[in-house]
């Protein structure tokens, strides 16, 4: 928090920052292998275009 000058830019940031890790992370110890490289090629296919738009 330190780095953060304002409580609002900490909000701001950990608003974003949550969205972006629940929509890429994937607990790998629970998937298979290739269950996992499938919803994580998903994920990062979304999110590009999510980007692009």
């Amino acid at each position: 928090m330190s780095r953060f000058r304002r409580m609002r830019s900490l909000q701001k940031f950990s608003s974003i920052h949550s969205f972006v890790y629940n929509h890429l992370n994937h607990q790998r110890n629970i998937e298979s292998r290739a269950r996992f490289k499938s919803l994580r090629d998903a994920a990062l296919v979304e999110w590009r275009e999510l980007i692009a738009a």
